[in-house]
C-alpha cells in the first residue's frame, strides 16, 4: 500500500520542541525527495522543509536556525525536528514525497499532524 503517514503532532508551549516521523511504504524511499509542509488556518500550504535523495536540504526562511529536516533511508521514515518553537508555528504539518522527474509516478502526501505552539 502506498501511503505516508505522520506522527507526532501536538500541543506544545513557546520555546518548547516537537519531532515530527513520516513512515511512508509502498515507495522506493530512498530516491524521492522528501519535504513537510505546512498549513495555518486561512493561509496557504507552504514549504517548511526538504531533503533529497542525496540529502541536500533548504528550509524556510522562518525556521532556518530551529528546524532540523533529516531521514532514515534504512527504514522508510522522514523526521523534522523542531525547536524554539513559536506561536506562529502553528499549523497542519504535512508529509510530501516527490519522485524523479523521470519517472511517471504522482507526488504523495500524508494525512497531516497538527501542532499547536500555545501557552
Amino acid at each position: 500500500q502506498v501511503q505516508l503517514v505522520e506522527s507526532g503532532g501536538g500541543l506544545v508551549q513557546p520555546g518548547g520542541a516537537l519531532r515530527l516521523s513520516c513512515a511512508a511504504s509502498g515507495i522506493v524511499f530512498s530516491r524521492y525527495t522528501m519535504g513537510w509542509y505546512r498549513q495555518a488556518p486561512g493561509k496557504q500550504r507552504e514549504l517548511v522543509a526538504a531533503i533529497t535523495s542525496g540529502r541536500n536540504t533548504n528550509y524556510a526562511d522562518s525556521v532556518k536556525g530551529r528546524f532540523t529536516i533529516s531521514r532514515d533511508n534504512a527504514n522508510d521514515l522522514l523526521y523534522l525536528q523542531m525547536n524554539s518553537l513559536k506561536p506562529e508555528d502553528t499549523a497542519v504539518y504535512y508529509c510530501n514525497a516527490n519522485p524523479p522527474s523521470t519517472w511517471s509516478r504522482a507526488e504523495l502526501w500524508g494525512q497531516g499532524t497538527q501542532v499547536t505552539v500555545s501557552s
